[in-house]
């Protein structure tokens, strides 16, 4: 990989430009496809992104913050104008900071204390049913594209002015205290009908974003002791040997779902610390520990390889059991699929935004795979809004599938894009490219004050 210097776009009121670094033209087409996802499907009255699409569905709160996240990227891009991105952005953060919030059973709210429920109605807003809970991670995932937009919408102009009012109010008035069902840990939901969920969030997992954020807070903060809690399991997860060794979980997603807007490069909390590498590295050793598991490939399954790889939460083929290379194999649905750790499991399904989305980790590696699963699979699992959501090239059963398609002689592939799997390929990109996210993100105060708060040193928060 060579890096050039761009002619950068200013950002805003103007920040430093940033290198673009070089990548294959491929890499346009994704990232201007995976923006059209947003873009295209979102519902412009009140900025709520779709958990999939096409198959008609519900909200995922989560992919709102993604598509908060991709409307800077494609000013920066000349994808849309800054006046475009802007009016998506207040009409998104409008319906938030108005949504109805509160305690009442069934479906006549948007959320509580602050947090929203997971899958929201597309039209109304509201809660999609009385299951889906008051979720905690999917909260902060939209707070963080909340956020983003507020450090970038920095003009003077009126519309700029009320992002940065609104996306404050609505940040602020999270009741991260109230969350701690279990002090000092934070609960992984609510539902008013049973209230908070049984289990908390300890590491190590996606909920790094939750616990930063939380500490971050001017005005229901959570303790220090919440961070010492969350790194307490850790021991459970440390896996690998020497420069392999790493927290590990089974899907990659964990790996990059907070490093989206936090540059955890160069710095270290006191767990780090004494390990002697950062959270970053982390994740480029699991990145790694991927493509070794395709080598490996202990099912046979058809494709993996050297760059053939990425197992992550994804839609597969079916809820069944059947026969395949001499075994009983599992195959699922919607699962949360992954290499190494506690859970792993594999059905040789493969999501091309595991490995598209660790491009900052790992470019030598991700970058050949990105291109050789175009190449290979190119017409079979590349689309409108570039690579649908799976595909799992050894399922060539003749039997129903649950969603997506068998097509003959190449196998399952999804007929669904979804947000939360199409955001972090966009966002990772542009990362990669400009720092465009990590850059705005560094200065804002929440992030600097969450970081620190959580023993956080060295590195850029040092400047």
């Amino acid at each position: 990989m060579t890096s050039i210097l761009a002619a950068c776009a200013l950002i805003g009121a103007g920040q430093a430009c940033a290198r673009d670094t070089a990548l294959p033209a491929v890499f346009d087409d994704i990232e201007q496809r995976t923006f059209q996802f947003f873009w295209q499907t979102t519902n412009p009255a009140n900025g709520l992104v779709p958990d999939r699409y096409p198959t008609p569905s519900f909200s995922s709160v989560a992919a709102v913050g993604f598509g908060l996240t991709a409307y800077p990227i494609g000013v920066e891009r000349g994808y849309i104008t800054r006046q475009q991105a802007r009016d998506r952005v207040l009409a998104t953060l409008r319906f938030f900071r108005n949504a109805p919030q509160g305690a009442d059973k069934g479906t006549k709210t948007s959320g509580y204390k602050g947090f929203f429920y997971h899958f929201l109605d597309m039209k109304t807003g509201l809660r999609y049913n009385d299951k889906v809970e008051l979720s905690t991670i999917d909260t902060a995932l939209f707070l963080a594209g909340a956020l983003f937009c507020e450090s970038y919408f920095n003009g003077s102009d009126a519309g700029e002015q009320e992002i940065r009012k609104l996306a404050k109010e609505i940040y602020e008035r999270v009741d991260w205290a109230w969350a701690q069902a279990r002090k000092p840990s934070i609960a992984l939901g609510w539902e008013p009908e049973s209230g908070f969920h049984g289990y908390d969030w300890k590491g190590y997992n996606e909920a790094m974003l939750i616990y930063v954020l939380a500490l971050g807070s001017p005005t229901h903060a959570v303790q220090p002791d919440a961070w010492q809690a969350w790194t307490s399991t850790y021991a459970k997860s440390l896996e690998g040997k020497g420069d392999r060794e790493h927290l590990g979980f089974p899907s990659l997603f964990v790996h990059q779902y907070s490093h989206v807007w936090i540059d955890f490069r160069g710095i270290r909390d006191q767990y780090m610390r004494e390990r002697g590498y950062d959270y970053f590295e982390n994740s480029r050793r699991a990145t790694y520990r991927q493509q070794a598991y395709a080598l490996e490939n202990p099912l046979g399954c058809k494709g993996y390889g050297q760059n053939v790889w990425g197992i992550t939460a994804s839609d597969g083929p079916v809820d069944k059991t059947l026969e395949y290379n001499g075994r009983q194999l599992p195959f699922r649905t919607y699962s949360a699929r992954g290499v190494g750790g506690l859970k792993a499991y594999d059905d040789c399904t493969l999501a091309p935004t595991a490995a598209a989305s660790s491009l900052p980790f790992a470019p030598e590696i991700v970058v050949p795979a990105v291109l050789e699963m175009k190449q290979r699979y190119g017409d079979f699992i590349y689309g409108k809004y570039g690579f649908y959501d799976a595909f799992n090239p050894s399922f060539t059963y003749d039997v129903p599938v649950s969603q997506g398609q068998v097509v003959p002689g190449r196998g399952w592939v999804d007929v669904d894009y979804l947000g939360i799997d199409q955001g972090p390929i966009i966002a990772m990109t542009e990362n990669y490219r400009t720092e465009l996210v990590w850059r705005v993100m560094r200065g804002h105060p929440v992030v600097r004050r969450g970081l620190e708060r959580a023993g956080f040193t060295g590195g850029w928060l040092a400047k």
